[in-house]
């Protein structure tokens, strides 16, 4: 992917001709950064204990007993968000274990309950 030069560097080259630039890794906001994350996040997901779905890549299952309670997650990963439905909440449970390993992994913020999904 090339780029013209941003403001405040030189945008053309001794010669005359435009300079652009390459970018070097997807920056958010461009088509392939959606994709560079889910190479980063599914692995790990799966090193978690997730299992992907056949039927949809982007959707993973986890489910532990924590303290003797059968719990389950579901995760579904659309470009860079994360919808998550969870059986139990609160301190301790199977979700309150996986978004703080999320967030110490990456850098990244509950933003609540879903209020529009696809529209």
């Amino acid at each position: 992917v090339y780029c013209h030069a941003p403001p405040g560097y030189a945008t053309y080259e001794a010669d005359g001709r435009p300079r652009v630039c390459r970018v070097q890794k997807p920056i958010y906001g461009m088509a392939q950064a959606g994709r560079r994350w889910q190479r980063s996040l599914f692995p790990w997901l799966k090193e978690y204990g997730f299992t992907q779905c056949d039927s949809d890549p982007c959707v993973f299952t986890l489910q532990r007993d924590v303290r003797g309670v059968p719990q389950r997650l579901v995760l579904g990963c659309y470009v860079d968000d994360l919808f998550t439905l969870y059986t139990h909440d609160g301190d301790g449970s199977l979700y309150d274990e996986f978004t703080a390993a999320l967030v110490h992994r990456w850098n990244v913020e509950d933003e609540g309950p879903v209020s529009d999904l696809l529209n």
